[in-house]
């Protein structure tokens, strides 16, 4: 096959898988791990990132796009038990053309019913979520979330992995199947307060028709995280590895417990 026609054949491909991909509010850039609030314990989580260099194309219309926009978001949370906390999100956006808006709402609750000691072990459990944001930032308003957790850690390495699974709620959207990502860290202490580490999200796709790996969204991000007084805090900086994804996005999660 000639080169100009391979390249327009692998563009229009590239167009309608763009134009059929799931698209969703990026209120939260975050691997979970066993983090989770004591019974009674209040807190607040404020998610930030922005994306300096993006995909600029929508990817169905009237979509704001991440290029040049900021993201935050806080979240308030409260521990149950000893192995349940629920949270409220509560997403903002500054566009590119410097629009501010309340994005939406999303409710969360997390069961952990598997705990690393203090001197380390495996941990799992689950984290459901339910939310509604303006069809500006996702063609479908209404979603749902579930996010499986596994992982290890001791007291220099911690090691983490989510498969999420996504669902569309609006109407003409429940038939779909779910989106899959999978979202994983590494990361090792340097001191008694931070540890450096990295963090992958990979989104394939709809789990009925995963998409060809240079069309999926893959991120690898370089990540800081301080656990301290008087709050933690992570920074990372995240590459994006294929076409569909935004090249450079930052962000940063500060954590106060009440």
């Amino acid at each position: 096959m000639r080169k100009p026609m391979r390249f327009f054949l692998q563009s229009a491909l590239l167009a309608v898988f763009a134009l059929n991909a799931h698209a969703a509010l990026q209120d939260e850039i975050q691997v979970y791990t066993d983090d989770i609030n004591q019974p009674g314990e209040f807190g607040l989580e404020v998610h930030i990132n922005t994306t300096p260099k993006g995909v600029t194309t929508p990817s169905y219309a009237g979509e704001v796009v991440n290029h040049h926009g900021l993201r935050v978001t806080p979240e308030f949370s409260m521990g149950v038990t000893k192995t349940v906390d629920v949270g409220l999100y509560l997403p903002t956006v500054r566009s590119a053309a410097g629009d501010y808006s309340a994005a939406g709402i999303k409710f969360r609750i997390k069961w952990l019913p598997l705990q690393a000691q203090d001197n380390g072990g495996w941990f799992s459990g689950i984290n459901l979520e339910v939310g509604q944001v303006k069809p500006e930032f996702s063609e479908s308003v209404r979603s749902t979330e579930v996010r499986t957790i596994v992982g290890w850690k001791n007291k220099e390495w911690l090691l983490a992995t989510n498969p999420i699974f996504g669902w569309d709620l609006s109407t003409g959207y429940t038939h779909r199947s779910p989106d899959f990502t999978l979202a994983s860290k590494v990361a090792r202490k340097v001191s008694e307060t931070v540890a450096l580490g990295v963090e992958y999200y990979n989104g394939k796709g709809r789990i009925n028709h995963l998409l060809p790996s240079s069309l999926q969204e893959k991120s690898l991000y370089v990540v800081l995280d301080y656990e301290g007084e008087p709050f933690d805090f992570q920074v990372g900086v995240g590459k994006g590895r294929t076409a569909v994804t935004d090249t450079w996005t930052v962000k940063g999660i500060v954590s106060y417990p009440f």
